[in-house]
């Protein structure tokens, strides 16, 4: 077994494990991962492939996996490691069958185009236009969502500052033995307020999604009357541009949800420092949390803003991304000339699509 797809066997028994249900898109997701690093390290691949003493180890350390999961993990296991690597056999030619296909199909589009160039520029542009205005309040609509999010978290806790402020008046014994309930209701606040402007940021993706595709089936039907005998190759063209910008709008979720994470980081460490305060001595406890006490409204007032700043342009930076696409798209259709990446969205959606297959003849496993 070569060590990269052993290595890759090992992933997707992480994601499969011995569940009834195997998420294809997940195992895709893995599978293109793993192809597009190989890609990127095939010096290295070849390199590691003549060690035969990893691939030895590697081996080992598979079947004492296998130990502890189910039946039906080994046998995706023992399906999945020849799948896996005819796949990644074939990939270098999957590849420039569709490179080739995109070319010729763009050379044909091009001229067949090229006597409306001025109506297919001018309904590109209409297009463009009306992406910008519905994108627009998106992105006011986002930015919305996360001054109000933010604002709901300072909100929650600036009850948590007056009441250690008000805590310090007390004796030292009292101060301490209260302390750490404390700090977990202040973590468990930080934990429900970042799961809550989590729920209310992430729809803002699959709305985007929704606009992507009314606004690609606008295009399409204002573009299909001039290449009607190379319908095919417009219909690949606009695929593939349906999944930049599907891409794009994952990549927004996924922006928004890292943005949240990295608040809560930056806000946990305050009851991390409350239970260390409390952890010492009585006497001095006082001096410790003082700087707290003053400190902690600032601090969370700091963060939130800062999150503000980072995540309300995100809206703006999507639509951005969208007109380049269309603008990539007239440039193409334009010239005929194909981008150096313009196969691998196609290749990846080909890549799912015989992940989804081979996993429907899997057998489901047994009760």
């Amino acid at each position: 077994m070569a060590p990269k797809v052993a290595a890759l066997v090992l992933i997707l028994l992480a994601i499969s494990g011995s569940q009834a249900d195997v998420n294809p898109d997940e195992v895709a997701s893995v599978i293109w991962k793993y192809f597009t690093e190989l890609g990127s390290n095939a010096k290295d691949t070849v390199d590691q492939l003549q060690q035969t003493e990893i691939s030895k180890q590697l081996n080992t350390l598979l079947k004492g996996n296998l130990q502890t999961v189910s039946a039906y993990a080994e046998d995706l296991q023992a399906r999945l490691v020849p799948f896996a690597a005819e796949m990644q056999a074939r990939l270098a030619q999957d590849s420039q069958r569709i490179k080739e296909q995109i070319r010729q199909e763009l050379q044909q589009l091009q001229a067949k185009l090229a006597p409306y160039a001025d109506e297919v520029h001018q309904q590109i542009g209409t297009n463009i236009r009306q992406l910008q205005a519905k994108m627009s309040p998106y992105a006011e609509e986002l930015r919305s969502r996360v001054d109000h999010g933010a604002g709901e978290l300072q909100r929650a806790l600036e009850p948590y500052a007056a009441e250690l402020r008000e805590r310090l008046q007390d004796n030292a014994q009292s101060i301490q033995a209260s302390l750490s309930p404390y700090a977990d209701r202040l973590q468990q606040q930080i934990d429900g307020s970042v799961e809550s402007l989590k729920e209310r940021l992430s729809p803002m993706a699959d709305e985007l999604k929704a606009q992507v595709e009314q606004s690609v089936a606008e295009l399409r039907r204002g573009l299909s009357p001039y290449a009607q005998e190379v319908q095919d190759g417009l219909n690949r063209q606009l695929e593939s541009l349906t999944l930049q910008m599907e891409r794009a709008a994952e990549e927004l979720r996924t922006r928004l949800a890292t943005s949240s994470e990295e608040l809560r980081a930056q806000l946990s460490p305050l009851a991390r420092e409350l239970r260390e305060a409390a952890s010492g001595d009585a006497e001095s406890l006082r001096q410790r949390l003082a700087p707290l006490a003053q400190q902690l409204e600032q601090r969370v007032g700091n963060t939130l803003e800062a999150f503000r700043q980072q995540a309300a342009p995100f809206g703006e930076t999507f639509g951005q991304q969208l007109v380049q696409r269309l603008e990539e798209l007239r440039g193409k259709l334009d010239t005929g000339a194909a981008g150096v990446e313009d196969h691998l969205e196609l290749l990846e959606k080909e890549v799912r699509e015989k992940v989804a297959a081979f996993l429907s003849t899997v057998p489901p496993p047994e009760n």
